[in-house]
């Protein structure tokens, strides 16, 4: 058969939905929120997220197959213009504090690398903070990555399959370690295994009810980037059965990947000895508990305190080296794909020097545009008299509201969207009554994890993460807002 007539199969499909969706930093992540805890909430966010939300978007994905513009195609054929781009815009800012967050980022891995550890809340200078510095150091690495991806340098992005192949060999080197010390230990788990540590986190900051359900947010985001599997129905063998079988057979692998490694975390680290201290934090908590991995496995083999630490330091940077090369080559590629694929999908909405692409065929102007809102609220962020952990941590909310947002829109529009009839290739959903029930219940999962991260923080006192929380999608829904108006008065006046 030709290459170009090959199509999808089931076990392709999963191995891509998997390798897409499934991300080690969100194990450590989850374990210091909530430790054991957290299982039961990724599981919940697999049934009640994952698996129904990735059927409405191969409906989506399928119908408007031949449609330029992505989400924006999607919302606009359904709920007209206006909200279309409010919605992708939303979508588009999601990228955007990816950018701040990793961006911000980037320095531990490169610490981790150099210097076997994270030395980023040492790097005070002169009248600057530590956190200061990483925000103009921040600042400094947009405008570098801006500068050479606007000039075509996609060359950089091919270090993201290396550091790619880094990343999946630390799954390995973290599934032979731990299983290595459970054996030498004759199955001991450090963080103690109880029927209450599976319902109660062991932090402080997550044993209020507020906060414990805020964290659902965090296993949406653990799921998030399923609106790319939309578009590739078309290239699935009989999709209409193969790409259910596949989100099926695939939410029901990664949701007990999440679980079960979670689960392992607690053979090397006892929360209260290892995670409680202010150092960690949820930029550097990766690095700090692959380190601690190494030195358990050491002492776990009754080798020696200096040998324990050699291994120790050998893990963190080998996940330092993984995780920078990853950062910088999707760097590379996000900070111009998003943001083109938007402004050439509803180019009619935008100035012609926001549009207009340069020899590389990539929109410099708008790149440097989103390049100076990025370092001002890196700026704002850095400077807002946080500490690392703080600063962390409103980053962290910041993408996970962010990234969860858009789905609002794509869910609440979905019964519209049937009520359309419009010609569909693939149809997941054929009854109009439970397409209902499963379209609200995805839409107030959503709505309420996204109120309860908002509020969690003003509940706590913490006024600077709540604010930074609450005023993305306010900032950028109002700013698409003030686009729009002013596109469609200045259309309408030509006319």
């Amino acid at each position: 058969m030709n290459d170009k007539n090959k199509k999808i199969g089931l076990f392709s499909l999963i191995m891509m939905i998997f390798s897409s969706i499934f991300g080690f930093a969100n194990m450590p992540v989850a374990f210091l929120q909530m430790g054991y805890a957290s299982i039961i909430w990724y599981i919940f966010a697999a049934i009640f997220f994952f698996l129904p939300v990735s059927m409405m978007l191969a409906e989506y994905g399928s119908t408007f197959k031949d449609e330029h513009g992505g989400i924006y195609a999607w919302l606009s054929n359904t709920i007209g213009e206006k909200l279309a781009f409010i919605g992708t815009f939303i979508w588009l800012s999601s990228w955007i504090v990816w950018l701040i967050n990793i961006s911000s980022k980037v320095f531990i891995p490169f610490s981790a690398l150099l210097f076997g550890k994270d030395m980023t809340q040492t790097w005070a200078f002169g009248p600057f903070s530590a956190t200061q510095v990483v925000g103009i150091l921040a600042i400094l690495w947009i405008i570098f990555v801006t500068f050479f991806a606007s000039r075509g340098a996609d060359v950089i992005s091919k270090v993201s399959s290396i550091g790619g192949a880094f990343v999946t060999g630390m799954i390995f080197v973290f599934l032979i370690a731990t299983f290595i010390s459970l054996f030498a230990t004759h199955g001991h788990f450090e963080q103690p295994i109880t029927a209450s540590a599976f319902v109660k986190s062991p932090n402080p900051a997550f044993t209020n009810p507020v906060a414990t359900l805020s964290f659902v947010v965090y296993a949406i985001f653990a799921y998030a980037g399923m609106e790319s599997l939309g578009g590739m129905i078309d290239s699935i063998e009989e999709p209409e059965k193969t790409f259910p079988r596949g989100l099926l057979i695939s939410s029901i692998l990664i949701a007990v990947a999440y679980s079960f490694m979670i689960l392992l975390w607690g053979v090397s680290v006892n929360w209260k000895d290892v995670l409680s201290s202010d150092s960690v934090n949820l930029g550097n908590i990766t690095y700090i508990m692959m380190q601690h991995l190494g030195i358990y496995l050491g002492h776990s083999l009754g080798l020696s305190t200096s040998v324990s630490n050699l291994i120790g330091n050998i893990f963190i940077r080998f996940v330092g080296l993984g995780m920078f090369l990853a950062y910088v080559g999707s760097f590379f590629i996000l900070i111009y794909s998003p943001i083109k694929s938007f402004i050439l999908g509803s180019k009619h909405l935008w100035p012609e020097k926001m549009t207009k692409l340069n020899k590389h065929g990539i929109p410099e102007f708008a790149m440097w545009m989103q390049a100076l809102l990025v370092c001002i609220l890196i700026f704002l962020i850095s400077f807002g008299g946080g500490q690392a952990k703080s600063f962390y941590t409103i980053l962290t909310d910041m993408s996970n509201v962010s990234t969860s947002f858009p789905y609002l829109f794509l869910v609440g529009a979905f019964p519209i969207f049937k009520k359309k009839g419009f010609k569909q290739p693939f149809i997941a959903y054929k009854n109009h009554t439970w397409t209902k029930i499963i379209t609200y219940v995805c839409f107030l999962i959503i709505l309420f994890g996204i109120i309860f991260t908002c509020v969690d923080p003003f509940i706590q006192g913490d006024w600077v993460t709540g604010f930074w929380t609450v005023i993305g999608p306010i900032f950028f829904g109002s700013l698409a807002l003030g686009i729009y108006t002013r596109a469609t008065k200045k259309n309408k006046n030509k006319n």
